[in-house]
């Protein structure tokens, strides 16, 4: 095979939004798609990964390799290899910000801080056991505000007086919001203080790894501009954000799947696949 014909996907099935990325010998992009995930993770990779296929005009024989990551990483049949989505997001991260030292991932159930040297992950921390400092927390509490959650960061940035939102459990949260605007309080200052108090939980968590720059804020509640203004304030220095924040998990994910395969070639060696079954793996309904 020419070295400009091998393809690499990345499959990363996280707790509430499935990604794909097809990447060329280049770490050029090819296609991507970006969806909720359902409860049936195997259906869904499948259907994920024949829109990728279609996206980029490929067959699926023409992928080299194939990794899957994140919490629904066992359930992808037709991966090659399965990848912790820290050692996937670490990888993607220094693709996109080679100074990177320090991320910061706030996904739908879970926020995790990463160390990252030389490009590999060293270290990390995680809160997956409540949904404060998650981007649940928004949802919830958006819904109790009556907004969408991609408008909280543009009325967050009205504030002219964040109040504290002290609580660390959702549904204690929930009623301090309820208590701030029944004593008037803009809605703007309650936003601000809900950004604030996810950025104050998360930045608190990752300084047990010690921040150091660059730092890179990735997962869906990167694209809120108001939590990214205030994990800023409470790290101290300028936080870095990918063009897609989402994608990083699935980008490392074929990133690595490009290194296996080029250094079973370089070796002369095999590579080492899984056998793939089309009819069962990748096009059942």
């Amino acid at each position: 095979m020419a070295r400009n014909s091998y393809l690499f996907c990345g499959v990363d099935i996280g707790s509430t939004m499935t990604k794909v990325v097809i990447i060329d010998i280049n770490g050029e992009i090819c296609s991507r798609v970006v969806g909720p995930t359902g409860a049936e993770h195997r259906r869904l990779a499948n259907k994920v990964m024949e829109e990728a296929l279609e996206q980029a005009n490929l067959s699926f024989d023409a992928i080299s390799y194939v990794i899957a990551t994140g919490y629904g990483r066992i359930n992808v049949p037709f991966a090659d290899r399965q990848i912790t989505e820290l050692t996937c997001h670490a990888k993607g991260v220094a693709s996109l910000f080679p100074g990177a030292r320090t991320a910061i991932d706030i996904g739908g159930q879970d926020a995790k801080g990463l160390k990252i040297s030389n490009g590999r992950l060293v270290d990390f921390v995680m809160n997956d056991k409540c949904a404060a400092g998650t981007g649940r927390f928004l949802e919830v509490l958006a819904d109790t505000l009556e907004l969408r959650v991609e408008d909280l960061g543009g009325i967050s940035l009205k504030s002219t007086n964040k109040v504290s939102i002290s609580s660390i459990c959702t549904i204690f949260a929930r009623q301090e919001v309820i208590s701030h605007l029944s004593n008037g309080v803009a809605i703007e200052d309650v936003v601000a203080g809900l950004h604030d108090a996810i950025a104050s939980r998360v930045v608190r968590m990752t300084r047990r790894l010690k921040i150091e720059p660059d730092v890179v804020l990735t997962g869906g509640v990167a694209k809120n501009i108001g939590v990214v203004s205030a994990v800023k304030e409470h790290a101290g220095c300028e936080v870095l954000v990918p063009h897609d924040p989402l994608l990083s998990g699935a980008m490392g994910a074929a990133l690595l799947g490009k290194e296996f395969t080029m250094e079973a070639v370089a070796k002369g060696e095999p590579i080492q696949r899984k056998e793939r079954r089309l009819k069962e793996a990748t096009f059942y309904t």
